[in-house]
């Protein structure tokens, strides 16, 4: 059945991620599934999907919460570079 595509989807190894959401720690919200495993991505995980460092400490005081500070960030990555081309003029 393809009507639901966004559900229940796997991640894969030799594929880019899809874009983390907040939900992203639940399989059944989006195409958050382990590539190997039978398990949704752990806060580490999409945390390191969103290029954060992997010693960042998450303020917060349950999973929910620290999943939707990851899935509402901007990459690190990304901002970084776009904040290089923004002071460097380029």
């Amino acid at each position: 059945d393809d009507a639901f595509p966004d559900t229940f989807g796997r991640m894969r190894w030799d594929k880019p991620a899809s874009t983390i959401t907040t939900k992203f720690t639940s399989i059944s919200n989006g195409r958050f599934g382990h590539p190997d495993e039978d398990r949704a991505l752990s806060i580490r995980e999409g945390a390191t999907l969103q290029t954060f460092p992997r010693e960042y400490d998450f303020k917060s005081n349950n999973i929910a919460t620290t999943a939707r500070l990851i899935g509402n960030a901007v990459p690190c990555e990304y901002a970084r570079r776009l904040g290089e081309l923004i002071v460097g003029g380029k």
